[in-house]
C-alpha cells in the first residue's frame, strides 16, 4: 500500500529540526470534519491536505488546517507539501510545483548549490501593512519593558491571507526573554491585532545569518513556531517599507527555533524596483510516512 500521510521537516538543515509538517494525500476522499480531526490529532501548527488529481492550471488544490482551525496562507506548509507532491503525485522534475491555496496560486521553485543541496522557494502573495501599536502595549503583551523594543522602527501588523503583528526588537536577549501573554494581549485582539505575533531583532547566534526571530501564536493556548514562513515574508515587506536595511540589500538569513529546541533557517528574498516580488526559502527533510486509518 503506497503511504498517504508524511511528516516532514522544513527549514531545517538537519534531522529532526525545523518546523514539522503532516501532509495528507487523497484529500478528496477526507470530509471537512475530519480534516479538521486530524489536524487536532498530529496537533502541529499546520497539516495539509492536499488533492490528488491536479486542476486545469496544473496546480494542485491543497487545503490547510490548524488543530483548530482552517486557515488560508502559511510558509511552512506551503514548502513541505510542494516537496511531497513533487516525489509522490507530481514528479520530481516538475519544476516549479503549484499549489492552489484560497489565496490563489503559489508556485514553488527548486534551486540546488553546488553540492546538490535544495532550497525551495515560494513566491509570497501580495503583502499589505496594517494598524500600528503602541509599543508600550505590545512590551506588555510580551512581558518585555519599553526598553526591549526597537523604537526606530513601529510595531505594524502585515498581512497576506492571515496576518501577524511585527516587533523589533533590540537584542538577542530581549527576543529570549518574549512570551506572550493572550490575557494581556486581549485588548489589542479587541482592537484588530490578530493573535499572532512575529518578534525579530539584528542580533544573531550565527555570523552567517542576519536575522533572528520568534512566532508566538494561539491555538488553544500560546504557542511558539520553530519557523514561519508567512511571518517571514510579512517581515519582508516590513523591511522594505520601513527600509530597515540597506536597500541594496536583497537576501536575509533568518534564525529561529532555538528556544524550542528545534533550530531552523528560512531565507528571503526581495525583488526590484521594477520586480518587487517576495520569496520565502528554506530546505525540507523527510521524517515519517504511512498509512491513514480508515475511521
Amino acid at each position: 500500500m503506497s503511504p498517504d500521510f508524511f511528516i516532514v521537516d522544513v527549514f531545517a538543515e538537519r534531522a529532526y529540526a525545523g518546523n514539522p509538517l503532516a501532509v495528507v494525500l487523497g484529500a478528496e476522499r477526507l470530509s471537512d470534519e475530519t480534516m479538521q480531526l486530524l489536524a487536532a490529532e498530529t496537533n502541529y501548527s499546520e497539516t495539509t491536505f492536499v488533492y490528488t488529481d491536479p486542476e486545469a492550471n496544473g496546480g494542485y488544490r491543497t487545503r490547510l488546517f490548524t488543530p483548530a482551525r482552517e486557515i488560508a496562507f502559511a510558509g511552512h506548509p506551503i514548502l513541505g507539501t510542494a516537496w511531497v507532491i513533487g516525489r509522490h503525485l507530481a514528479g520530481a522534475a516538475k519544476d516549479p510545483v503549484r499549489l492552489n491555496l484560497q489565496v490563489g496560486e503559489i508556485p514553488v521553485y527548486c534551486e540546488r548549490n553546488g553540492h546538490g543541496l535544495e532550497t525551495l522557494w515560494f513566491d509570497a502573495p501580495p503583502i499589505s501593512a496594517g494598524i500600528q501599536c503602541d509599543p508600550a502595549r505590545m512590551a506588555l503583551a510580551l512581558g518585555l519593558a519599553m526598553d526591549d523594543i526597537d523604537l526606530r522602527y513601529p510595531v505594524q501588523v502585515m498581512s497576506a491571507g492571515t496576518a501577524a503583528a511585527i516587533v523589533p526588537l533590540r537584542s538577542l536577549v530581549a527576543l529570549r526573554r518574549a512570551l506572550l501573554d493572550l490575557k494581556a494581549y486581549a485588548g489589542l485582539m479587541a482592537e484588530g491585532f490578530p493573535p499572532l505575533t512575529y518578534l525579530f531583532c539584528a542580533e544573531t547566534r550565527s555570523s552567517d545569518n542576519d536575522l533572528s526571530a520568534r512566532f508566538f501564536f494561539d491555538a488553544h493556548g500560546v504557542r511558539e513556531d520553530p519557523a514561519t514562513g508567512n511571518g517571514a515574508a510579512f517581515l519582508a515587506g516590513y523591511l522594505r517599507m520601513h527600509e530597515v536595511c540597506p536597500r541594496e540589500k536583497r537576501s536575509w538569513r533568518i534564525e529561529q527555533g532555538h528556544e524550542v529546541r528545534r533550530p531552523s533557517l528560512v531565507q528571503i528574498r526581495i525583488g526590484t524596483a521594477a520586480d518587487p516580488g517576495i520569496q520565502v526559502g528554506g530546505g525540507v527533510l523527510a521524517a515519517i510516512q504511512g498509512n491513514l486509518i480508515p475511521g
